[in-house]
């Protein structure tokens, strides 16, 4: 290969611009704050990069790195310069996100770690992982023109590397120059035959500022206004469709979604009632307590996971809209008992803490069912020191186990696995792996969950149907195709006035769609229904 150019398988408001920190990175808050889970070790990249240095320094003709012309007139240790940790990390995450199917959240902050990468060199890494997997869509298409070629027919690590640099130069700050050079001595390490294509495609994507490429690239909005959108704000057009017909057809406020899924996430705690007071809490983490659910509070940044509140249990990680529709489920008006409470798909158990610290206020108790052991495990973890009980079976099993009979509990939560289009702004890299025909298998299962739901609730107590997406097919289909399927006799109660009072934005019921653009939460959407 020389070009890098083998086939291989397989509105501009999005990232922060900053001058803060060094005079090529854009400075950022701590990484923690984009995900805190672990995740993979050293980088393949790292190994190969160090495989390459003991051959040179040691090894006879076939195993020295290929000289190629891009190589011509630098020195045997330029060409095998050392690549900037920072961007070394950023690349690994984005490799392992695109060649393993990993979750950025989970593998970048281990690759931190490992590295040993804190402050400003772990914010840039941050900053490039997230703002490259957001704009992938974006990037692509203009990487495909300065190239000349689509960018499947690039082979995938000087194509991540290219991403990388196109980031740089046309999201953030860092100079051109450092943006070219940097990008071309990690194309180098990694395929040595495709530097001088990377330099080329590179300098020609710094041709033109981001406002340029996108005006010679979109189609116009006039005759294609989801194709606009889809390429300016760099979602797939099926979603960027999903979105629209959930939002009325509505495409100036689609517009606005879709600019708030491509902003950086804030980090939401969730003060576990009785054992954390929210101001307290905000005042110990230097937070400031949140907007609409009376237990969350907002962290500017940091690892939160670290935090004492949150390994003393007293506190745990929880997007705002998971607290407001759980929170809603308890507050719906029942008769009768209040003393046994059902959460049927409760893993990794953020809920499942939330209800449970609610139900020992309430001298209720939860069954927390989760079908996966090791997501069972995280559920325990969750709700250690509460009144929940956990079961590792499917939650379908309703009236088969002994443990889930029918018509014994007062209040059942149905969070149905979907496909994430909520959370965007956290796991960016769903947008581009999530696919229009992963929709027929969900929408069953979630058929299938919400009728096991109604099976379990007895008659007077209500099931909380819960999504993240706010696709059409996993929301008021859903539940319309359950409830008739079912046999059940349900009424659908207006779950409005069981969220905070004020709350702008919240439709004309009976249900509830969160939004990220209204409400600054995930895309929670709620349905509660009363069994007859």
């Amino acid at each position: 290969m020389t070009d890098g150019g083998g086939r291989a398988p397989g509105d501009r408001g999005g990232p922060h611009r900053s001058d803060r920190g060094h005079p090529d990175r854009p400075g950022r808050d701590h990484a923690g704050a984009e995900g805190d889970r672990t995740g993979s070790g050293r980088s393949r990249l790292a190994r190969a990069v160090g495989e390459r240095r003991r051959r040179a320094r040691g090894g006879a003709g076939r195993d020295r790195p290929e000289r190629t012309t891009a190589d011509a007139g630098r020195t045997p240790r330029a060409t095998r310069a050392t690549v900037d940790p920072p961007r070394l990390a950023a690349y690994d995450a984005v490799e392992a996100v695109h060649r393993n199917d990993a979750y950025a959240n989970l593998v970048l902050p281990a690759i931190l770690r490992n590295r040993r990468l804190q402050g400003r060199d772990a914010a840039f890494a941050t900053e490039l992982t997230y703002g490259t997997l957001r704009l992938r869509g974006t990037l692509d298409a203009i990487l495909a023109a300065a190239a000349g070629r689509d960018v499947d027919r690039i082979d995938p690590q000087p194509r991540d590397a290219l991403r990388l640099g196109a980031y740089q130069l046309l999201y953030t700050r860092v100079p051109a120059h450092a943006a070219v050079s940097s990008t071309v001595d990690l194309v180098r390490a990694l395929r040595p035959g495709a530097a001088g294509f990377a330099n080329a495609v590179l300098r020609g994507v710094a041709a033109k500022d981001a406002d340029a490429w996108l005006a010679e690239l979109a189609p116009a909005f006039d005759t294609d206004p989801i194709g606009h959108l889809a390429l300016t704000h760099s979602h797939p057009e099926w979603i960027v469709r999903a979105f629209a017909e959930a939002l009325g057809g509505d495409l100036a406020e689609t517009a606005r979604l879709l600019v708030e899924d491509n902003q950086r996430p804030p980090v939401h705690l969730c003060a576990r009632p009785g054992l954390a007071d929210p101001v307290e809490l905000a005042d110990e983490v230097a937070g400031t307590p949140g907007a609409f659910s009376p237990y969350a509070v907002y962290l500017s940044g940091g690892a939160p996971g670290e935090l004492a509140p949150v390994t003393e249990g007293r506190a745990h990680v929880q997007d705002e809209g998971s607290q407001l529709v759980a929170a809603a489920l308890t507050a719906a008006r029942l008769d009768g008992t209040d003393t046994r409470w059902l959460d049927l798909c409760a893993g990794p158990g953020g809920k499942a803490g939330l209800l449970g610290a609610l139900a020992a206020q309430r001298g209720a108790t939860l069954t927390a069912v989760e079908v996966a052991e090791h997501r069972a495990r995280l559920v325990a973890q969750a709700v250690r020191g509460l009144p929940v009980t956990v079961l590792t079976t499917d939650g379908r099993d309703v009236g088969r186990n002994p443990d889930l009979p029918e018509g014994s509990f007062d209040r059942v939560l149905v969070d149905a696995p979907c496909t994430g289009l909520g959370a965007l702004r956290r796991r960016p890299e769903s947008r581009w792996r999530r696919q229009p025909s992963d929709l027929p298998a969900l929408a069953r299962l979630q058929r299938e969950l919400l009728g096991a739901a109604l099976r379990a609730v007895r008659p007077g107590g209500v099931v909380g149907y819960v999504t993240c997406s706010p696709h059409v097919v996993e929301t008021h289909v859903s539940v319309t195709e359950a409830a008739r399927r079912s046999g059940i006799p349900v009424d659908v109660v207006d779950a409005r006035p069981l969220l905070p009072p004020g709350m702008p934005g919240l439709g004309d019921g009976p249900t509830v769609q969160l939004w990220p653009h209204r409400h600054g939460t995930d895309a929670m959407f709620l349905a509660l229904l009363r069994r007859g």
